[in-house]
């Protein structure tokens, strides 16, 4: 797995070596960043924005944003060889002052923080294929006003997944790339 663009662009980062965790391929990867800094849909700028990045894994997504020129990036992962995995990439790439890492279920994440400094302008959501409570994000994003409101909500599913998206969620797009779904909206 590689960093695509920006300052990092080429680096390796590392991934767990079991099968727990499922990598954003990069050209899903960077279908996503095509879409956010091409379509007429989607309105913000990565540079200086503030990312929280759910269900991070080894940080793939987070880290690419951070070498997009993010001001900060808050990664949320519970699954212990991920989350050192994760630690280890953001060491490798020197960048410990623009994330911020809990080691927390992404769900649980929402009963503790209520509030933040800023919004952010991106969130990413990459949950197990095999999750349904999605829409439990996406209602606690919308309630508790996390989301800029140029900003937008990034979910990475199977292409057949089949859970209806809660419609506090205005859809703006949704592609499919082989096996991935992605939807995004505000």
């Amino acid at each position: 797995m590689r960093i695509i663009s920006g300052y990092f662009k080429g680096k390796k980062i590392s991934l767990p070596d079991d099968k727990h965790t499922r990598p954003l391929r990069d050209m899903v990867k960077e279908s996503i960043f095509n879409l956010i800094e091409h379509s007429n849909k989607i309105n913000l700028k990565i540079k200086d924005a503030f990312i929280l990045d759910l269900f991070s894994g080894s940080g793939s997504f987070g880290l690419e944003c951070i070498s997009r020129g993010a001001k900060k990036v808050i990664f949320i992962e519970n699954y212990f060889r991920a989350f050192k995995i994760l630690n280890e990439n953001i060491r490798h790439l020197n960048v410990e002052e623009k994330s911020k890492v809990i080691n927390q279920d992404s769900f649980k994440f929402f009963n503790h923080n209520r509030s933040f400094d800023k919004k952010f302008k991106i969130i990413f959501m990459d949950p197990p294929y095999k999750e349904k409570k999605i829409n439990y994000l996406i209602e606690q994003i919308k309630e508790n006003k996390f989301l800029d409101e140029n900003g937008v909500i990034i979910i990475h599913r199977h292409k057949l997944d089949d859970v209806q998206i809660s419609q506090k969620l205005k859809i703006l797009d949704i592609r499919k790339y082989g096996i991935s779904k992605i939807i995004i909206g505000n």
